[in-house]
């Protein structure tokens, strides 16, 4: 059973504790992380509070993404890109002590995400139904350089994956996906310049903000993408973290409309993440096959901070059901899965 979220609110009560749990097809609760009461010296909790902006485009033939982050007492500031053709990708990070220069706003539907530093600048404008990512990086990749402008589109009426969900007795997890968001813009990389057609490219967010547990663990599965008929195809699918009794964050998004899955297996060789991975659902509306082409590995270990990702890109086949019983073929859609520890 999956709990939906119908009513806005607080994300948090007055001492502290999650006003609601479970799923929404819209942002309903408002992000208020200052009603927090985990610690006593309340001035020590930000130093446990995880929030991070992640936006991610694909196209026909590249994969680019962008990520701003406050991991309380350290910042992220990362990009990568990826060409499928060639079976590349390069990958570049900041840590910035006590999250220095980093800026995020309160909730996802309006505000100015941004990092400005180190020869750096990352801007993620929220303006009305206009997501607008800049990036200017000019050491990227040994000075050859990386620079975006790329606006993505919230179609009217688009429904994304909301969920909140207690970690342990005294964490939480409160998330927002939005899948198949039509591109447009440049992206310079050395040599390479791409123009973006909203026809063909697609991008997504992953904002995300919560307390979690020190030693984490997840599984996380995404694809943007467009069905032969010319309707939008998303999946987001995920595991390993929180109590997922009440709500998952597991969704087929299709034509911008949310129809809920509620358990999803992860099958995989963990170790060997370029073998085929299974996804398979409890109600048998969704049986996928993931076959991957080329896989990124991003290390981080700083002692108290460490992260393991082991993100492959790959081909999507199989079906899936919507709610009003459709079997939706999938065919070739090229997204990412990911397996992620940390200690954070």
């Amino acid at each position: 059973m999956q709990r939906e979220i119908t009513h806005s609110g607080p994300l948090l009560t007055l001492n502290g504790n999650l006003a609601q749990i479970g799923w929404s097809r819209q942002p309903l609760l408002d992000c208020n992380l200052e009603a927090l009461r985990f610690y006593r010296f309340r001035f020590l909790q930000r130093f446990r509070l995880k929030r991070w902006d992640y936006y991610a485009v694909f196209t026909p033939q590249h994969f680019f993404s962008a990520t701003i982050a406050d991991l309380g007492y350290a910042g992220n500031v990362f990009v990568y890109a990826a060409d499928f053709v060639n079976r590349a990708l390069h990958e570049e990070s900041l840590v910035l002590p006590l999250a220095r220069g980093v800026v995020l706003p309160r909730n996802s539907q309006s505000g100015h995400s941004r990092y400005h530093g180190r020869g750096v600048r990352l801007d993620f404008l929220v303006e009305g139904s206009k997501r607008r990512i800049q990036v200017d990086w000019p050491s990227f990749d040994r000075g050859q350089g990386l620079e975006a402008e790329i606006t993505l589109e919230v179609p009217q009426g688009a429904e994304s994956m909301n969920i909140v969900i207690p970690i342990g007795s005294r964490r939480f997890y409160f998330n927002r996906k939005i899948n198949c968001l039509p591109a447009r813009g440049t992206l310079r990389y050395g040599d390479l310049f791409l123009e973006l057609d909203p026809t063909t490219c697609l991008g997504s967010l992953d904002w995300g903000r919560g307390v979690w547990e020190y030693r984490s663990f997840w599984n996380w599965a995404s694809a943007s993408g467009y069905l032969s008929d010319g309707r939008t195809l998303g999946l987001n699918l995920g595991c390993g973290f929180g109590d997922l009794s009440a709500a998952t964050e597991n969704a087929l998004i299709l034509a911008n409309r949310i129809h809920k899955l509620d358990q999803v297996a992860f099958e995989y060789q963990p170790r060997d993440y370029m073998q085929p991975w299974r996804f398979t659902d409890n109600q048998g509306r969704l049986d996928l096959t993931f076959t991957p082409f080329l896989e990124r590995t991003a290390l981080t270990n700083l002692g108290i901070i460490y992260s393991e990702v082991h993100q492959v890109f790959g081909r999507y086949n199989g079906f899936a059901v919507a709610d009003d019983g459709e079997k939706v073929p999938i065919s070739d859609l090229i997204g990412f899965a990911e397996e992620h520890r940390a200690r954070w």
